[in-house]
Order: structure tokens, then sequence, then C-alpha cells
């Protein structure tokens, strides 16, 4: 059976989902973290990389009021990258993530994690100076969030080994923090204007 996760929260420019069945192989949650290794070493390069992206970023929405599209489709290719290698290492899919780094803003749907960013036109100049600040009330729901993540996966973990499958609505509200997530770090890495709402919608 596949519960495919649809994006919602109309009107913010990311969305993310899974498209993926709710049955996994039991043995799957005890290796799939181990396997996703080589990804996460991948990772820790990106976010080297992206942080001097971000500044570069910053300074050319300064002087431009503009993200360079290369610089955005970096971005975006990186938070897409991240859902793909967490949901697999979180055994919410079965098939192998793809060491693949398109930069589209839209995801090319070759994946069931997908996570597409629309690019804005203007950004303001003013913003982001502030907008770590603005950003504050959602690290801090992000927090117990994430705490009840790391709950919900133990327990997944265990129903996966016993049922074959994810509890559909644990899955859930993991795929909806992951989206509360990746919109408040687009904003912080000044793709978007637009306020992340408080929703895993």
């Amino acid at each position: 059976m596949t519960s495919p996760v649809a994006a919602s929260g109309a009107g913010f420019p990311l969305q993310l989902e899974l498209d993926a069945p709710v049955a996994i192989a039991r043995w799957r949650p005890i290796v799939q973290w181990f396997l996703a290794i080589p990804h996460f070493v991948v990772l820790y390069v990106l976010a080297i990389v992206q942080r001097v992206v971000f500044v570069i970023s910053f300074f050319a929405i300064l002087f431009t009021g503009k993200m360079p599209d290369g610089l955005f489709g970096f971005n975006a290719m990186v938070l897409r990258y991240q859902w793909r290698v967490g949901s697999y290492a979180m055994f919410m899919r079965e098939d192998y993530p793809e060491f693949a780094f398109p930069t589209e803003g839209a995801d090319p749907a070759t994946e069931p994690a997908r996570l597409s960013v629309e690019e804005a036109a203007k950004l303001s100049r003013g913003l982001i100076f502030v907008k770590w600040l603005l950003a504050i009330p959602h690290y801090f729901v992000l927090f117990f969030l994430y705490i009840a993540v790391y709950v919900v996966v133990i327990i997944a973990f265990f129903a996966v080994i016993f049922t074959g499958s994810w509890p559909a609505g644990m899955r859930n509200f993991v795929i909806g923090v992951m989206r509360w997530s990746s919109r408040v770090s687009a904003y912080i890495l000044l793709m978007t204007d637009q306020y992340p709402p408080f929703s895993l919608d």
C-alpha cells in the first residue's frame, strides 16, 4: 500500500513530500542508517560549502536584491539531498538514494522523497539582517518537535521489525516536521522572504 504525503502549506514556496509504501522490509531499520553513511559524508562536505554560499548570497542580495540562480540552485539541491538521505536513514523508504545533485528549484521527481523550491523574483535587502532573529520562535518549537521525532522513530523501529510497516500517522508526523524544518531552512538561507508557517502541512 502506498501512502503519499502531499505537500500543502498553500502559498509557501517550498514543498516537501514522500511517495513511498508504508510497508518496509523488517531488517531495514537495523542497517539503513549504516548504509547511508556515504551520503552523510557528502552532506558534511555540502554543509561546509553551503556556509560559503550563504556569505556570497548575503552580499549578492544586499547589492542586487536577488540571489544568483546558481546559488539558489545549490541551496535547493542541498535541501533536497538532505530530505532524500534523511528519509532513507529513517527507513521510510527502501530504495537507496541517488548520488545525484540536480540544482533546479523544481524536483526532477526521480525519487520518492521530493522537495521543490520556487525562486523569488526579488528579495528584501533589509530582511537579510534579521531573518535569523525572526526564525527564533521556529527554532524553539522545532527543538521539541525533534525530540518527538526521535521518540517516534524509536517506536517505528520496533513497529517495522515486528509488523513490517511504518505506522502511517507517525510517518506523516515525521514528514510534517521535516517539511516545517526545511521551510525554516529555506528562510534562513535567504531563499525566500515569506515567513514559514507554524504548520506540519
